[in-house]
């Protein structure tokens, strides 16, 4: 089934160091893509480069060497061991991509060709669960515009979002109940968060996301591109696989930027808010990365225990993301056999 296949694994990326001219490099593409910052192409360069970078990049890279492993990038160097792992469990060849800076995608599409010279179809895998325009559509349309200019002659099929696929549940939920086994007060599930016009901007009915009360649970073709309603699912289809009472879970959106109104409940204002509830024991859960990253590493298990501890909390666990689960690996075979 697999012959004359590849496979890429497609991540949202890193800058090649800590140094602040890398990251600087970084968060200008970063930000300077329009589905990320969706305003004027002249207004976005002038608060990227004017005002964001310049003063970001100093505080990221230090931000990036709190948690900068020996070999590299955490994000990078996972993604790899994903790719080594799945090599093990599929005959196609293997190859990771980023959608900001490197490895490039045309880097992956020409190293699948030299093993393949024959090479009819990519599967390209995005190794982001839900559908959000900043994360899993600009990295699926940013593959497609490579594969466009390269004129490639294989066919490119994308992995659709995954958020409740069966395998992917099972092998987030296998990663989490050996947590579940110690003494906790709550879970929370933290998601990266977006701005709110993003998720009206999807909306494909135009009068359904934020719009009509419990948006998320009433049934909607907006949902097939709903990020909120995708990461409600997952919380609820992942608690429910896993046994835990309603009122010990509940949801929230990280890594705000700006100003703009984003999703809520933020993660930053819930941390300080727990331990007045009576949460002194917190278990914090991030599925919509699939490997550990700067917002993961530094965001929440550094910046986000320091807030919970300090505002009354007395243990604050923030549980790895499915990094090289065997769980995970087995998902990623799953959802490519079904693809092709």
């Amino acid at each position: 089934m697999m012959h004359k296949k590849g496979i890429v694994l497609m991540n949202l990326g890193s800058p090649d160091s800590t140094a602040v001219k890398d990251v600087r490099r970084y968060l200008n593409e970063f930000l300077m893509d329009e589905r990320v910052i969706d305003i004027p192409k002249l207004l976005r360069f002038l608060l990227v480069r004017g005002i964001i970078s310049p003063f970001r990049a100093p505080k990221s890279a230090k931000a990036y060497k709190s948690i900068w492993w020996e070999e590299g990038s955490p994000l990078i160097v996972l993604t790899q061991q994903l790719q080594a792992a799945l090599q093990h469990a599929v005959t196609a060849p293997v190859t990771i991509a980023m959608r900001y800076g490197n490895p490039h995608p045309k880097k992956a599409y020409d190293e699948l060709l030299a093993k393949v010279p024959e090479l009819e179809e990519v599967i390209v895998v995005p190794l982001y669960p839900h559908y959000a325009m900043s994360s899993y559509e600009t990295a699926v349309e940013y593959a497609k515009e490579i594969h466009a200019q390269e004129n490639y002659a294989f066919k490119l099929t994308i992995l659709p979002p995954y958020y409740k696929h069966e395998s992917y549940l099972d092998a987030l939920a296998s990663s989490i109940q050996p947590y579940l086994n110690e003494e906790y007060d709550h879970i929370l599930f933290s998601y990266h968060g977006v701005p709110e016009r993003h998720i009206r901007k999807g909306d494909t009915t135009g009068c359904h996301c934020l719009k009509v009360d419990n948006c998320c649970e009433v049934d909607s073709p907006a949902h097939a591109q709903c990020y909120r309603h995708q990461c409600v699912t997952t919380t609820h289809l992942v608690a429910g696989m896993l046994g835990i009472p309603k009122e010990k879970y509940s949801f929230s959106f990280q890594s705000r930027l700006g100003q703009d109104e984003w999703l809520k409940p933020y993660t930053a204002k819930r941390l300080e808010e727990m331990p007045k509830e009576g949460i002194k024991k917190l278990l914090v859960a991030c599925p919509a990365f699939v490997s550990d990253c700067l917002e993961t590493l530094e965001e929440i298990a550094e910046e986000g225990k320091e807030e919970f501890i300090h505002a009354g909390g007395e243990s604050f666990t923030m549980i790895p993301c499915l990094n090289v689960h065997p769980k995970w690996v087995e998902a990623i075979v799953d959802m490519v056999e079904e693809a092709v």
